[in-house]
């Protein structure tokens, strides 16, 4: 009887372990993983560590999905960058909206920030709209602006890029040091285009990095190669690279097929991704009410709202994968900037 006890016990103990080693470390994400309590419209996060606070910042894209009076598409213009903040990665609470000290025009759109550090110091590079708008036909510029604790921005240029219509930058440090942007040119047929920079100040344009049609564009290191992913508006397009200009895509996409969790029935868009040694972590947004078979021009509160969600990524062979219908576990640990090369 004692043996059969132990026998017991010693099987209880090996089953346990087994679970928590198949268990990966941190806090499980809530589904959804951020909503935007002023105007339910979050989107194109953007997710760095706060040097002076010890805390993971947010800076998003804040869409004016609950406003009833707005026409067209002014609902997608209108409003300042949203911040949230998070010491795990997995809880997330409303901070702020950005203090962007540059207001050329009496009306103004903030989109789609992208932010690094570098010496102690942040770096903005958002798109800018001068005004608010009923269609899509007007210029946007990428504006570099610069902050000591990411909520008060000072301006520093309009950076001259391919054309007047551009939007979405990604910025990397490279391997010598210096900095490149990926950015969307909507006159070339939305493809993806490319600046260096030596300082993050100075940049020249070098043209056309991708020819293919998407937005968003995110580039990051993980798993000895160099990787971009775009939003493709069926699921993010996934391109690998070894040294940062010639790109292979990956035939899968991710996040193309809806999921099957709350709010997150619904493609992919514009994401950010964090790499934590052999981790990483893709942010992304999601309209969940337009599931399959609801026309995305849907204008009604439901079809506007968007959200924030995560996913782990996975590769094996060469692949990256992202099943969010898995559930997510996560602790974000402090860091210097996710944006250098790792």
């Amino acid at each position: 009887m004692h043996y059969l006890r132990f026998l017991l016990a010693f099987t209880l103990l090996v089953s346990t372990a087994s679970l928590a080693q198949q268990k990966p470390a941190g806090k499980l994400a809530p589904k959804p993983l951020f909503r935007d309590p002023v105007y339910d419209g979050a989107a194109d996060p953007v997710v760095i560590w706060n040097k002076q606070e010890k805390k993971w910042f947010m800076l998003y894209t804040n869409r004016r999905a609950t406003d009833t009076t707005a026409t067209g598409v002014t609902w997608v213009h209108g409003t300042r960058i949203g911040i949230a903040e998070s010491v795990d990665g997995a809880t997330w609470r409303y901070r702020d909206t950005a203090n962007i000290n540059y207001r050329p025009t009496p009306q103004y759109t903030h989109w789609a920030p992208d932010v690094v550090e570098a010496n102690g110091l942040y770096h903005m590079f958002l798109t800018y709209v001068p005004g608010i708008f009923t269609d899509w036909n007007h210029p946007r510029n990428i504006l570099h602006l610069t902050s000591p604790d990411l909520l008060n921005w000072k301006y520093e240029s309009t950076l001259k890029l391919a054309t007047d219509k551009v939007i979405d930058a990604s910025v990397y440090q490279l391997p010598d040091g210096t900095w490149r942007m990926w950015y969307n040119n909507e006159r070339d047929g939305k493809s993806i285009y490319y600046a260096d920079s030596p300082d993050l100040y100075t940049w020249q344009d070098k043209g056309k990095a991708l020819a293919e049609r998407g937005e968003g564009p995110k580039v990051f290191q993980w798993q000895g190669r160099y990787w971009m992913v775009i939003d493709k508006w069926k699921g993010l397009g996934v391109y690998s690279s070894s040294d940062l200009k010639q790109w292979q895509a990956q035939p899968e996409r991710l996040l193309e097929l809806p999921g099957q969790g709350p709010f997150d029935q619904a493609i992919g868009g514009h994401p950010d991704v964090v790499v934590q040694g052999d981790r990483a972590y893709l942010f992304y947004f999601t309209h969940p009410a337009r599931t399959q078979g609801t026309p995305s021009a849907a204008s009604t509160i439901d079809t506007k709202r968007s959200l924030i969600q995560v996913v782990e990524l996975h590769y094996k062979d060469g692949t990256i994968t992202a099943n969010r219908d898995q559930p997510t576990y996560i602790k974000l640990a402090p860091a210097t900037s996710k944006k250098r090369r790792k």
